[in-house]
């Protein structure tokens, strides 16, 4: 209790200290406060920010630049950066923000349209381009590189062109985005000072994982989260066995909206994805012949469980990552990889796909003595299922983060898709 305690005050007063030099809005402020705390660990000083107003500020356009980082997303790496870019959002603020930039036919490289001049003052109010000499109303080079930029840290396809979605992330107001930052200082404060030397953190609203280990970043993949109506719950738990060549037990949920249809209008339907039949939900109720099952009784699954066999089709892949929870959630593979591509990745049904999967099998898996990503590899291609506890837990962050700060000092925004940041920013404003 004492040790909880203790965790509260901490989160609690990283968050008073970063809210209070983000008010104030001198970096000297950030700086002293961040100090006063940290001591001789994290020095945001040292991290790299992209000054939005000087000449030379134009960054690289990169499609996924999180991807090569080996900075984690919480703790102290992750927190600082954010204090800071809400003192430099407010100066922006002060300076009156941006103008919103007129919907219209897409603009592109080469065009022509008084909105660009719109466009390069919005571009570079958050340092996206450099400040440039010419004809302000030519889409050119540095324009396009600057859209895509801008379009790659928004989590938006960086295709260069400015069409209705890329123009209604520019037009979101700076107070939007303000409190957008606040609110993830939130979510990070309640982590920051607690943080194991080894874990895995699950970011929902960025669609990414990170496997962390003393304080580096040594895997970041791709992650498929749930749908709106079926959303990935935020948690905290401890990863605790893998499952190879899984079985995949279908969600009574899944099982009535997804399934059940399917199996109305195709009898083969089971037989061919390998799914049998139990009658109840218990760990010894017995096998049934589907074709003895009433499917059009609305009760039917609540009565019968659809168990799935590992195979190349079994919609949990070849890996499935356990840990306990009360939403039933867990991290797994997938046969569909095509999905990964996407910018927007929010398919599932609440449960995370994880790309290269066996990546981060092997890493969890790595203090087990005798398993090796070759071992990992053989025991699927035998097809044969197979548990393995792991002989240290890991703990897992799943987390819904709208805003953070890159290595390079970018700062990132994403939707908030499941509208969950409301929530927090109303208690913000109580306190």
């Amino acid at each position: 209790m004492a040790a909880r305690v203790k965790s509260v005050r901490n989160a609690q007063t990283y968050l008073i200290l970063a809210l209070a030099a983000a008010v104030i809005g001198g970096l000297g402020s950030v700086v002293s406060a961040t100090r006063a705390f940290a001591g001789a660990g994290y020095d945001p000083v040292e991290t790299q920010w992209i000054d939005p107003w000087a000449a030379n500020s134009q960054a690289e356009v990169v499609t996924d630049p999180s991807m090569k980082s080996t900075v984690p997303m919480l703790g102290d790496a992750g927190f600082w950066p954010i204090v800071r870019a809400i003192s430099m959002y407010r100066q922006i603020q002060h300076w009156g923000g941006w103008k919103p930039i007129p919907e219209g036919e897409p603009l592109s490289k080469g065009m022509r349209d008084p909105r660009v001049a719109l466009l390069r003052k919005r571009l570079l109010a958050t340092g996206d381009i450099a400040a440039s000499e010419g004809d302000q109303f030519l889409f050119d080079k540095s324009v396009y590189d600057g859209v895509r930029r801008f379009q790659a840290r928004h989590g938006l396809s960086p295709d260069g062109v400015v069409g209705r979605g890329t123009i209604v992330a520019l037009n979101i107001p700076v107070s939007t985005r303000i409190n957008q930052l606040e609110v993830n200082l939130k979510r990070l404060s309640d982590v920051a000072p607690n943080l194991p030397k080894r874990y895995v953190f699950v970011n929902i609203a960025g669609q990414e994982v990170e496997a962390v280990e003393n304080g580096q970043v040594v895997i970041r993949k791709r992650v498929i989260v749930g749908k709106e109506d079926r959303q990935t719950p935020e948690l905290t738990s401890k990863i605790n066995f893998i499952s190879l060549n899984p079985y995949w037990n279908v969600p009574l949920s899944i099982a009535t909206k997804d399934l059940l249809p399917k199996i109305k209008a195709n009898p083969h339907f089971l037989s061919r994805m390998g799914i049998r039949v139990f009658r109840g939900w218990g760990p010894n109720a017995p096998e049934v012949d589907p074709s003895t099952v009433d499917w059009s009784n609305p009760e039917v699954t609540r009565n019968y469980r659809l168990r799935q066999d590992p195979s190349r089709l079994n919609s949990l892949g070849t890996v499935k990552i356990n840990f306990p929870n009360q939403f039933a959630v867990y991290l797994h593979d997938t046969p569909v990889k095509t999905l990964f591509g996407r910018n927007a990745r929010n398919f599932s049904s609440g449960c995370v796909r994880v790309q290269d999967v066996r990546d981060l099998a092997a890493w969890l898996m790595d203090k087990n003595k005798g398993w090796s990503r070759a071992r990992i590899d053989q025991v699927i291609a035998s097809g044969d299922h197979m548990d393995v506890p792991l002989v240290s837990s890991v703990p897992i962050y799943m987390m819904y983060l709208t805003a953070w700060v890159a290595e390079d000092g970018v700062v990132n925004f994403r939707d908030d898709v499941y509208d969950r940041d409301y929530k927090i920013s109303s208690s913000l404003a109580v306190n």
